[in-house]
Formats: C-alpha cells, sequence, structure tokens
C-alpha cells in the first residue's frame, strides 16, 4: 500500500517525506549489522537532540576553544615581554626566579579573566526552534532576541575549519535574505550535531515537521584535483604571469641584481593567491542533488558544506576563458541572496570547473526546464550594423540569457521568476550612438544580468518583453516559501 509521499521500498524501509522511497538497502536481506562490538545488555543508546524541543547551548568544547584563542592573542601581544628585562646591554631574556614568578602571577591572571569572561559569554547564548522560526537569545550585557522565519533562509552552511576540526566541533550559518547583516551563526557545536540541526532546519523551512529524517541525496559530480588545479593554471593572465616571474628570476640570477625580487616577489604573491588559495578553499568540491536544495562541499583545510535550498538560485553565470574552451570546460558562478561581502566571495561558485554539458545539466537543475544553449541569441547592433557577434542576447519562456566577452566568454543567465525589476540605461555616448544597455536586476550577488549596446528602439522591446515574462513566469510558477507542501 502506498503511503502519502509515495511506494514503501520493497525492504520496509520508510519512504522519505521529500517524495519518493529511499534508496534500498544493499543486500537483499535488510539493513547490514552495525559495526563495533555488540551492545551490553539492558543499554539504551541516548535520544537524540531534537533542536525543535526546549533550549539549547553552544558545545561545550567551544570554552576551551576561546580560552586558548585569547590566551594566544595574549601571548603575541605581549606576554612574552614580561620575561625580558632592562640590562646595560639592552634587553635581554633573564629566567630568575622574580621574573617568572612576574610571568607566571600575570598570566595566571589573565586567564582567569579570560576564562570567566568566555564562560559568562558561553551561557549568554542560547538558541531554539520556535514553531518556524529559529531563535537566538544573547543576554551578555542585556538581553537580545533574534527571531528569524525559515521561510527567508537561502542557504544554510556547515563549516570546519582546521583547528575546530581537531575538537570534532562545526559551525552553522543560516544565510537570510537581506545583505551583510543578516547572517546567524552558531559557533560552535558537535559535527553531528551541526549536521542535525541543518537538517532541522531544512525541514522547517520546507513546511515538514523538525524530526523528518535528513532528506536523501544523489552525487552529481566530482571535480578531480587534476582538473582544478589544470583549469587555475590554463588561465592567460596566470600563464603570463608565471613567464613573467621566470624573467625575473633568470635576471636575478644571471645578473645578480636584487631589485627584480621587487618584481619577483609580487609575482609569487600573486601566483599563489591565483592557484594555491583556490586549490585549497575548493579541493574536493563535490555538488549532490537533493529534494532540499543543491548541496556543495569543498576546502581541503576548511572544509564547507553548504545547502542552496530549492528557488534561492538568483542568476548564474557560465565562465569560459579561452584556454578551457578548447578543452570544453567551464565555470558556474551563482547569486544566492542574503551572502555579502566575504561570505559571498567564498560561496558564489556553483561549480568551478567541468564539462560544458555537465555546467548546463546543472543549471537546468536549479533553474527547471531552462536550456541556455536553445534560446537564440541576437548580436549587438546600431542601425542594423552588427558591433560585436562575440557579445548577444535572448529570451525564451524560462530565462532570460546575455553572452559578453570574446577571450573569456561569460553567458548570464536569469530565470524570469526571479526577475526583479527591468531597467533601461543610456551613457552619453550610447545616446549619440542610438544605443542602451538592458539590465534584468537580482539582489546583488556575483552575477549581474545585463544585455550591452542594444539598439534603442530593440533595448525597449527587451524591456517591456521581459517585464511582461516576468510577470507571467510569477503568476504561473506555483512557487512557494514551504517547497515540500
Amino acid at each position: 500500500m502506498s503511503g502519502p509521499y509515495g511506494p514503501p521500498d520493497p525492504y520496509g524501509q520508510p519512504p522519505s517525506p521529500y517524495g519518493g522511497p529511499r534508496p534500498p538497502y544493499p543486500g537483499p536481506y535488510g539493513p547490514p549489522p552495525p559495526y563495533g562490538p555488540p551492545a551490553p545488555y539492558g543499554y539504551q543508546p541516548p535520544p537524540p537532540v531534537r533542536f525543535s524541543e526546549g533550549r539549547h547551548r553552544l558545545h561545550w568544547a567551544t570554552i576551551p576553544l576561546r580560552v586558548m584563542f585569547a590566551m594566544a592573542v595574549y601571548f603575541v601581544l605581549g606576554g612574552f615581554s614580561l620575561l625580558l628585562t632592562r640590562t646595560d646591554d639592552g634587553v635581554t631574556l633573564l629566567l630568575t626566579p622574580q621574573v617568572v614568578a612576574r610571568f607566571l602571577v600575570v598570566t595566571a591572571l589573565v586567564g582567569m579573566v579570560v576564562l570567566a569572561a568566555v564562560l559568562w559569554s558561553w551561557l549568554a547564548v542560547r538558541f531554539r526552534v520556535d514553531d518556524d522560526d529559529l531563535v537566538v537569545d544573547n543576554a551578555l550585557l542585556r538581553k537580545r532576541t533574534r527571531r528569524i522565519p525559515l521561510s527567508r533562509v537561502q542557504a544554510i552552511d556547515v563549516v570546519r575549519p582546521l583547528v575546530t576540526r581537531l575538537f570534532g566541533l562545526a559551525e552553522v550559518r543560516v544565510e537570510l535574505a537581506g545583505g551583510g547583516q543578516s547572517e546567524i551563526a552558531l559557533r560552535w557545536l558537535g559535527r553531528n550535531a551541526a549536521h542535525q540541526l541543518r537538517a532541522e532546519l531544512l525541514a522547517l523551512a520546507a513546511g515538514l515537521p523538525g524530526h523528518t529524517p535528513e532528506a536523501p541525496e544523489r552525487p552529481f559530480w566530482r571535480v578531480s584535483g587534476g582538473a582544478l588545479f589544470g583549469s587555475l593554471v590554463l588561465k592567460l593572465p596566470v600563464l603570463g604571469a608565471f613567464v613573467g616571474l621566470l624573467f625575473s628570476l633568470v635576471f636575478l640570477l644571471l645578473f645578480a641584481e636584487g631589485a627584480m625580487l621587487a618584481v619577483a616577489v609580487p609575482i609569487l604573491l600573486g601566483l599563489i593567491r591565483a592557484v594555491i588559495a583556490p586549490v585549497v578553499m575548493y579541493g574536493g568540491f563535490t555538488v549532490a542533488l537533493s529534494p532540499d536544495g543543491v548541496r556543495l562541499r569543498a576546502g581541503l583545510l576548511e572544509t564547507r558544506m553548504q545547502t542552496v535550498p530549492p528557488g534561492r538560485v538568483q542568476a548564474v553565470r557560465i565562465v569560459e576563458p579561452a584556454l578551457w574552451r578548447g578543452l570544453g570546460w567551464a565555470r558556474v558562478d551563482v547569486t544566492v541572496a542574503g551572502y555579502a561581502g566575504e561570505r559571498e566571495a567564498l560561496s558564489s561558485v556553483l561549480l568551478p570547473v567541468a564539462p560544458r554539458e555537465v555546467c548546463m545539466r546543472l543549471i537546468a537543475e536549479v533553474f527547471p526546464g531552462a536550456n541556455v544553449d536553445a534560446v537564440p541569441l541576437l548580436p549587438a547592433s546600431a542601425k542594423g550594423v552588427a558591433l560585436d557577434r562575440a557579445d548577444g542576447a535572448g529570451t525564451d519562456d524560462r530565462v532570460f540569457v546575455a553572452r559578453h566577452g570574446w577571450l573569456c566568454r561569460r553567458t548570464d543567465v536569469i530565470a524570469h521568476v526571479r526577475a526583479q525589476s527591468v531597467r533601461l540605461t543610456s551613457g552619453p555616448l550610447q545616446r549619440a550612438l542610438g544605443l542602451a544597455t538592458v539590465h534584468i536586476d537580482a539582489p546583488p550577488g556575483a552575477v549581474r544580468v545585463a544585455a550591452a549596446d542594444r539598439d534603442l528602439g530593440e533595448a525597449r522591446a527587451i524591456v517591456e518583453s521581459t517585464a511582461s515574462r516576468a510577470r507571467t513566469a510569477r503568476a504561473t510558477s506555483g512557487e512557494k516559501a514551504r517547497w515540500a507542501r
């Protein structure tokens, strides 16, 4: 007999409330036996924590972690200077009993003050899930309460920096529509608790009970280390910088010209930022699709798990540098409302490198029914004369597409249902040539969709047509904040 969310699977596992049966257990005899020795007789495992029930604090290991960080800052800023004594020969390190006693007393006093402050701040923060809201209470100096409707959740990230991974901790970041001050960061929770909180928040945001099991996921693509490194090296600016570095080093060695270090060092730092830093940031990048959204995992030192719920992607950009096009590679950038500043830079990549057809399939997942390659693109023109055939713009019933650039081709895509406004701008030179630029506005982010240098009459027609399509798309999309209902 079928349940309300689809038929049960043949092994008796309950169906997923997100739709469809769960993946069956391997083997014909049900779930595999648990690993490890059997539990002692009468042992009852502790009940799972339900964040939708009661109030909760951050993990207790937050206290020693913050104390260690504060004491490290104390030693760097001047703690070790207590061991130094001024003599006739200058400042020297003298480990006399008096000096050591002074150092230990001051350090102990600072440590007690830091411990008291950290303990107070830990006790002051509590959070809970109240109906459809995430509520965070902070009573550090005066009580402050933030109540966030889960229907506004744009993305939920689970971040694990290297140091906190040693303690088994993770940070949960809830991104909301509204910009830089809309982030909710819970530092720190246990690793399992962080993932469970993320699952409960996503379930409640979907309109399901908080105790709903985590939605199953389907692996979509994994970026290999070789492809990631090769994509970062095969860029004209990177290759040019590498040639400049070699030239400066050869000149330095042949002519013993120390001034060349002023050229080589900045170039080397630029290469580290352009190649090494992205490898560390996007190493092990994987994309998985789930009923509760797109799940991204990446990071070698700081691991990040990002979940973008359905309908939260505002616009995407397909980036194809000249050297990538011969290999059929592309990158997908994305705008998600809520990210701002540094968080936007870290979370604006939906896929760092992949075959172009894989990127198109991913765009069809975040914008259902979209076929970017099938949209006819008309080149920019003035009075019937084509200006640049590398540029183009076009639309269909689902998306608006704008392409620009030759050395680095960029294709911007926005679904009509995501368009916030449509506007026309024309600068002095454009007015003299009878041209205008059409902007299809989405929330601020990495992708800004615009069709530049269109004939003025064509630009006005694009504005009216796109605005009409956006109204129709919003009226017929049937989208709702609780996407699982």
